[in-house]
Formats: structure tokens, C-alpha cells, sequence
């Protein structure tokens, strides 16, 4: 698998910090548990922040916060533990569903149960936590199919899963990440032998260009 593209350096750290919401958090995770570059940077990360941590003066507190505890933890023993971002590509996918959604999913996007949304083009969400910001799901699109010209409504992350597509940033292939924002506009062309399943994070609606994508939004739910 060669990996050519990759999540934005904010996204990275947002992982490190582990402060993304849960939708984004998990196509990192799915990213990282086949990108060894990634796992790298983010671990590099995360020990930069243990760093800064242990700089920090002390302070007095009625209980200890997750991080505290922790941190006074490793100091007991003299172990740091490995970051997390090297621990999560540990297991690697099984199947060709990605490792840390294996619990949630299975192993097998064929086994999945699909929704048809619109000719070519079937989902599948994928369920959060109860509070949760933004949405998760699977999207499948058939060989060759062109989506309609979109732009997005606030952040989107996307990891191809099987087949790839094209536009005018590239060509996605499995393992690689779409980072957009809603500066950009693009038409995807699914790969037209094997077509293209990905796992997408949104936190607003896509905003299609065209009238009849913009008509037809509400039925097909994207």
C-alpha cells in the first residue's frame, strides 16, 4: 500500500492532544493504524506534550484530573508509557474494515447492510456516542460514478477504504486521507474498475453547486 496523502498537521495534533471529536478521531485512527509516517508524527507529538507537561509548575488540587494521575503514575515506576499513536496501528486492520472500527462494524464491508441513497451511490452511518458532534458513515459509490460538484459546510475528513477517486486534488487511493475545509470545491470520479468505499467525518452538510444535487439533498441525506 503507498499512502500519498495524508491528514493536515493540525488534525495530527488535534489526535495528539486528543481533542478531536469522535467522528474525525476515528478516520485518524483508521489512518494511523495503516500509516506508519503518521503513527511516527504522532507520537512525536504526543511526547512533545508530555514535555510541556512535566515543565508546568505545580499546583495544588482537590482531585486529580485522568492526566494527573497519570503523569504521577509513570513517576511512581519510572515508565512512560509508549504513545498512544504507536500503540494504535498495533493490531493493523483485519479484513478491510480498519482495525480500531473492527468492534464496531466487523471485519467486512461486503457484510455490511447498505443503504441505496441515490443511483450509484449507497451509505452506511456509522453510530456515535449519545452526544457527540458531527457524523460518521460509510459511503460507497459505483465504478465510474461522478458525484456532483460539492463544497462543505465546515470540516471533512475522508480515508478511501477499497477502489479510489479522482479529482482535482488527486487521485485517492486506499489508505490515503482527504483533508477539506470549506474552502474547497471538487467533483470526486470514483475508480471506474472497482469503484470506491470510504469512511467520511463531517460536521455540517455538504453544499452541492448545482440545482438538482441542491433539489434532491434532503431525500438523499448527504
Amino acid at each position: 500500500m503507498t499512502i500519498r496523502h495524508h491528514p493536515d498537521f493540525a488534525s495530527l495534533m488535534g489526535c495528539a492532544a486528543g481533542s478531536q471529536p469522535e467522528a474525525f478521531a476515528a478516520v485518524i485512527a483508521s489512518h494511523l493504524s495503516v500509516c506508519a509516517e503518521c503513527r511516527a508524527e504522532v507520537g512525536r507529538m504526543e511526547q512533545i506534550g508530555v514535555a510541556l507537561f512535566d515543565a508546568l509548575p505545580p499546583a495544588d488540587v482537590v482531585s486529580s484530573a485522568p492526566v494527573v494521575a497519570m503523569r504521577a503514575g509513570e513517576a511512581e515506576t519510572g515508565v512512560i508509557e509508549e504513545p498512544r499513536a504507536a500503540r494504535t496501528g498495533g493490531d493493523g486492520p483485519r479484513g478491510d474494515i480498519p482495525g480500531p472500527l473492527v468492534a464496531v462494524l466487523g471485519a467486512r464491508l461486503d457484510d455490511l447492510a447498505w443503504s441505496w441513497k441515490a443511483p450509484g451511490i449507497w451509505t452506511h452511518s456509522v453510530p456515535l456516542s449519545v452526544h457527540a458532534d458531527g457524523e460518521l458513515m460509510l459511503i460507497k459509490v459505483a465504478p465510474g460514478k461522478k458525484m456532483p460538484e460539492h463544497g462543505h459546510a465546515g470540516q471533512e475528513l475522508t480515508i478511501i477504504l477499497r477502489g479510489s477517486y479522482t479529482d482535482k486534488l488527486g487521485t485517492f487511493g486506499v489508505g490515503d486521507v482527504a483533508d477539506l475545509d470549506s474552502d474547497v470545491e471538487h467533483t470526486p470520479i470514483a475508480c471506474p474498475k472497482e469503484g470506491c468505499i470510504c469512511l467520511s467525518a463531517k460536521d455540517g452538510k455538504l453544499r452541492f453547486t448545482g440545482s438538482v444535487a441542491r433539489l434532491l439533498q434532503p431525500l438523499i441525506g448527504i
